[in-house]
């Protein structure tokens, strides 16, 4: 059994995540306690809640002390079982979240898996699903790993019911990568989305215009969208020869559609300004991947998060690796095993 201090640092839901993946994928069981103890509700909400059980599903795993509310929860992981797998997060729940926890033991699972989630497809404080399809999946497909992701249906807060697709072909395994200097210079892309309800206000062409007021945007795409909520989002990539960066920021009800494309550009231009391979949010994201992968990876990111620092505690309890960080570039090496 794994303890696990889910104060730690961030002290977020990121730390439940990550701990059932990887106890899936090591068969270890964790017991999780202190689960955002700093926020102002702590405990488990639902997202939360419907991720670790979507976890513990797909590898006919057990739980105890899952239930909204709970500040510690115990997985006794199983085996991991190939297949299709609907979850519905409820309401506007981010989908992409639940993805943050299953994609761990799913592409390590050696076998094919498709993903069919429903919830809040963009969403605050986390991805865009964009995002995850431009960013998240082109460094897996550079890492050896085919992942195909498709949003059906588009959800903002507060009725969510969006839907994404997600299938993965883990065929050929996990690599290592050298992530240390950017190689040739950026094509920078921008996707701008609204519900169809704000076509007349035209909120998609809006942030797409402010961002490119920022940043020079090579190719530009802007469409509206059915959806249960007026919502809007945009999300920008920057694609190197050998990285990808990426940002996205979403409309809220009395925020001008010119912040929101503002928000996005600044953010990807602080990333671009940084001379790294990674953005902030990939920065953390990529690490349970990277140390699944065997040998040793390295990386260059643009800023040393809390959410990264608090993912390589968390993944050194539960594999044979151990980070090094010497000033932007996080170093991983394999130890002896566990």
């Amino acid at each position: 059994m794994i303890d696990i201090d889910g104060s730690y640092l961030e002290g977020g839901g990121q730390i439940l995540r990550t701990a059932a993946g990887l106890s899936a994928v090591t068969r270890k069981p964790c017991r999780v306690s202190n689960i955002r103890k700093g926020r102002p509700n702590p405990g488990l909400k639902p997202q939360h809640l419907k991720g670790i059980e979507a976890v513990a599903k797909l590898c006919n795993g057990t739980l105890k002390g899952a239930k909204i509310g709970s500040q510690s929860v115990e997985f006794h992981p199983g085996k991991i079982r190939p297949g299709t797998y609907i979850i519905d997060v409820g309401t506007a729940g981010s989908v992409t979240l639940v993805l943050q926890a299953l994609l761990i033991p799913v592409i390590h699972s050696g076998e094919g898996i498709t993903l069919d989630i429903t919830g809040g497809t963009h969403v605050i404080w986390s991805p865009t699903t964009g995002y995850f399809r431009h960013i998240f999946c082109e460094f897996m497909r550079m890492m050896g790993i085919e992942v195909a992701s498709e949003t059906m249906r588009y959800g903002y807060y507060p009725k969510g019911g969006g839907r994404v697709r997600v299938t993965v072909k883990t065929n050929k395994g996990l690599k290592p990568l050298d992530l240390q200097e950017r190689k040739g210079s950026p094509i920078i892309e921008a996707w701008s989305n609204a519900a169809s309800m704000l076509k007349d206000r035209k909120v998609a062409e809006r942030q797409t215009e402010a961002a490119g007021r920022l940043i020079q945007i090579d190719r530009t795409n802007a469409k509206y969208v059915d959806s249960a909520s007026p919502g809007s989002s945009i999300t920008l990539s920057a694609s190197f020869r050998n990285c990808f960066l990426g940002a996205n920021a979403i409309g809220e009800r009395g925020k001008p559609a010119e912040k929101v494309g503002e928000e996005a550009a600044s953010e990807l231009k602080r990333a671009i300004d940084s001379g790294a391979c990674l953005d902030p949010h990939m920065a953390d994201q990529i690490l349970p991947y990277l140390a699944m992968a065997g040998g040793e990876s390295r990386a260059s990111v643009s800023e040393m998060t809390k959410h990264c620092k608090t993912n390589m505690w968390l993944i050194e309890k539960f594999l044979p690796v151990k980070f090094v960080v010497k000033g932007n570039i996080i170093f991983l090496k394999q130890t002896a095993s566990q």
